[in-house]
Parts: structure tokens; sequence; C-alpha cells
């Protein structure tokens, strides 16, 4: 009976369970479920189809995702190298070289799912483990001193990535035409990449990750213009597309045989603008609404812009801030009465003042500058209401009842998917959203169409909740009159911001 060797990924030192058994059998009866799901997994894999991409220098971790796609995910992440040469060895009888293939950097993701890169010294840097990998991610989140309970997790890579992976599944196509998992989608890198870090990521920040205002974006370069591909002349490069567009199988190992150079990698956070609004009273004529400075020479003496974001902009600790205000008056002209409103828009704010800090702010610009004070400096941020009217089309005849079962629905919680027409740009997320009202018009002459006039908060796809997207959006429109429902046209009529 052949010896079956699993290593973890997590940490090379110990043996994962089953493994002191030694034997396909023991590892069966005796491993923990989620062993004998690797094993399994790695049993049923295509052996020729795995040899071949192990001796061109794939990484397990995408052989996994372009070859056992459905059994993706973090267990099935844990099998090494070692343990895929292992299984072909007791496949067809041949060893390959497992340490050369271990030592190599992935030719299609350039070492991002083997946990290599390349740091802002341009010196390699290799996590052992995806732990490991994660600690490295949350000390330089922690570096940038952002407070937040939640996130989203961002991915960027560089194009060589997917030329690399449809050069490759063309040279699969051609030469595994009728295989049935090369018939099936397939992971992205960076949809892979979530799948290792994001739920040990979540417990290292101690946040949720959902549709948050705060992100955090992983973002992979090449390490140099000369990288592009595997290293390519001109040449290789369009003969590479040609192939892939002929889908032939004549792309062969000379098309990957150059040494690749693993990404630079670094790590971004940033918060969506925060928004304050108020009003100010100008009681100076030397005073200029906006920052004024000819030839090097200010303008008066401050300007309202300066005093208010000069003062807010310490108390959320951002990077720069932007001053709106509600028209403008000359510089020799006083602001009385009720005041300007106005609205102070703060980039990327690493702490979010409490109602307590803002009266502070308000406090202190009110009793040091007697050219100006300011009245409901309040925090708005960007969960406001938005109104609109859709013409809506139902394939059944629009029914009394639903003109009062439809305006019942307050406050109706609904769960919606990224859409799937957005899908290609943005983070695969599930999203709670409120429709805070809706009412039905008639159409004169057309049973079939209405007009919807609803009240949802901001950032709820509309479209989506009308046609249910495919069952991505719960519950819709159509699933609540128990019918296919299409939106036609769609106006928005109000966005409520808040009333400085």
């Amino acid at each position: 009976m052949e010896e079956i060797i699993l290593h973890s990924i997590s940490s090379e030192k110990e043996p994962v369970a089953g493994e002191s058994a030694g034997l396909p059998n023991g590892l069966v009866s005796h491993g923990d479920s989620k062993t004998r799901r690797v094993y399994e997994t790695a049993r049923s894999l295509h052996s020729g189809a795995v040899k071949d991409l192990l001796s061109l220098g794939v990484c397990e971790r995408c052989i996994f995702r372009l070859v056992a796609v459905e059994a993706f995910d973090s267990d099935i992440s844990s099998v090494s190298t070692s343990t895929l040469h292992s299984w072909l060895k007791s496949g067809d009888g041949e060893t390959g070289s497992s340490e050369s293939s271990c030592s190599r950097i992935c030719i299609v993701c350039l070492g991002i799912l083997q946990f290599v890169f390349s740091d802002a010294k341009k010196e390699l840097v290799k996590s052992d483990s995806s732990s490991d990998y994660v600690s490295r991610i949350t000390d330089l989140v922690k570096q940038d001193r952002h407070e937040f309970d939640s996130f989203g997790l961002e991915v960027s890579v560089p194009s060589t990535i997917m030329e690399n992976e449809r050069a490759l599944l063309s040279y699969l196509k051609g030469k595994y035409s009728t295989e049935v998992w090369l018939q099936r989608d397939k992971f992205s890198v960076k949809d892979a990449l979530k799948v290792l870090l994001l739920d040990q990521l979540k417990a290292s920040l101690g946040a949720e990750s959902d549709s948050s205002s705060f992100h955090i974006r992983l973002t992979y370069t090449k390490a140099s213009d000369e990288a592009q591909g595997a290293s390519e002349t001109t040449h290789e490069s369009k003969r590479r597309k040609t192939d892939a567009e002929n889908g032939s199988n004549c792309i062969s190992e000379n098309s990957f045989e150059k040494v690749y150079e693993p990404c630079i990698f670094s790590v971004h956070c940033n918060r969506m603008p925060i928004f304050f609004s108020g009003r100010y009273f100008k009681y100076s004529r030397n005073v200029s609404q906006s920052r004024w400075i000819i030839d090097d020479e200010r303008m008066g003496e401050a300007s309202v812009e300066e005093i208010i974001g000069g003062n807010i902009l310490p108390a959320c600790l951002g990077d720069s801030y932007k001053f709106h205000a509600a028209g403008r008056e000359d510089i020799d002209v006083r602001m009385l009465g009720s005041g300007r409103p106005f609205l102070i828009e703060v980039q990327n704010s690493r702490q979010l003042p409490s109602e307590q800090s803002l009266k502070e702010v308000e406090e202190k610009i009110n009793k040091s500058e007697k050219k100006l004070s300011v009245l409901g400096n309040d925090a708005l941020g960007r969960s406001g209401e938005k109104q609109y009217v859709a013409l809506v089309w139902i394939s059944r005849p629009l029914e009394e009842k639903d003109f009062n079962s439809i305006p019942s629905l307050k406050e109706l919680k609904i769960l919606q998917k990224t859409p799937v027409r957005v899908l290609h740009r943005r983070s695969p997320l599930d999203r709670e959203k409120i429709i805070h009202w809706m009412k039905v018009e008639k159409i004169k002459g057309h049973s079939n169409y209405f007009l919807l006039h609803l009240c949802t908060q901001a950032g709820t796809y509309i479209k989506e909740f009308v046609h249910g997207d495919l069952g991505r959006t719960t519950p819709s429109m159509g699933s609540i009159l128990g019918c296919r429902a299409e939106i036609i046209q769609l106006d928005v009529t109000d966005v409520k911001m808040g009333d400085p």
C-alpha cells in the first residue's frame, strides 16, 4: 500500500490529523473531517492535468482553483505541493520533483496564493502559512491607526495574471477538451485569496466584513516593467496571445519556462469621505470664504474654510478636507441672519468623532474666533435616504389588493448580494438595506404597468430590488407580488443627507 504524506501549509513542522497513520486507509479512518476532504479531493483530481500543471510550475492552490473548482475553500488550500506529488506517485508510478516545484514562483498567480511577495525594498518575503500572512496584513493595517468595527476587503492584481491564466486554460482545453471540470467557472486569483484570508483576517482584526465605508486594499504590482508576463519579449507575448486566441494545445512548457518574479505587495487602508454640516456666521469684512492666495500673498486675514476645516480635521485624524457652501459672499461682505449652510468633507478619517467631540470643536471655534461662529456642526456620514419613482412591468395584471399590500411594507429589510452587472468591479458582498416606504400609482389603461414610488436607504440597488437579480436580492418586488417584475425606467426624485 502506497504511503500518503500530507503536510499542513499552516505549519510545516506539525503533522496534520491522520498523518501519523501513514497509509491512505489509516488517513481516511482516523483523520479529522477536513483532512479526509483534502485527501478525497486530491485523489479525485485528473492526474494527467495535475502532472502537467506541476511540471509547468503552477502552484498547488492554483491547481485546486482551476481543476477542483467546486471544492476550493480554506480547507483544500492546506494541501501542499508535496502532497500532490505523492498523489501522482501513487496514481501513475512516476515521481516528480517536489522540492523544485515548491521553490518556484507560480507561473499563474506570481506567488500571490503562495504568500510570497517583494516588499517595498524589493526584498523577497515568504510567509509559511496563511495565519502568518494574515498577521503581517494585520500589523500593516494597525499601523495606519484607523478605528473600525467592519471592513470591506479589496484585492488588486496585475493584468499579467489574467493573461497567464488565459494562456494556461487554452493549453488545457487543447489537451483535455472533453473534461467536465474545464467547463466549470473558475475561481479568480482575487476571489481565491479572499477565501484563504478573509475569515482569519476578521478574527485577527476583531471586525466583521461587509459593505463598510472602511476598505482594506491588498495591492499587488509587477516587480518591474521588464517582467511582463514571464519576462517575455514582445514576440513571445504576441505568440502566446495568438495561441490563446486559436485555442490550440501548442502552448507548451516553453511558453512558461522563464523565471517569474513575485509581485510587490502593499496594504492600503481608506475610509470613504464623511461629512459635517452646519451654518456659519461671518462678522469680519476681511475674511474670505475660501483660502485666497495670489502670487504667494494671502488675501485677507483668514478664510472660513481654514477656520472650520482646520478645527474639524484633527478631530477626525483625516488626510484632508474639502469645504462646500450654499453660495458665497465677497471678502468684504459679512454673513449675518440665520447664517450660510456649509458642508465639510473629510477624506480618509481615521476616527469618527463623537457628538461630544463635535460640540467641543464648535465651542472652540465660537470662543476663539471673533471673526466667525458656527452653529449645528453635525456629522452626516453617508447613510442618507434617497427617493425614486420607477416604471415597473409585471407579468400579471395589477390587482386591487396590491395597492394595499405594497404600501403596508414599512422599514422593509432586504438583503442584496453584489449585483451581477457590477461583479466585475465590486467586491462580492452581502448588503442589508432598508426600504423605508413604498406607494403604488396606477397607469390608466395599462394593468401590467405601474409607477412605484419608494424611499430607501442610500446605497440600495433599486433595479435589483424590483427584478430580484436572479434571486440575489431578497425579498424583491417580484417575490412580494409573486410574479416576474421588470424595471422599465427609473428616476431619482430626492436625496436627503440631513438639513444644515
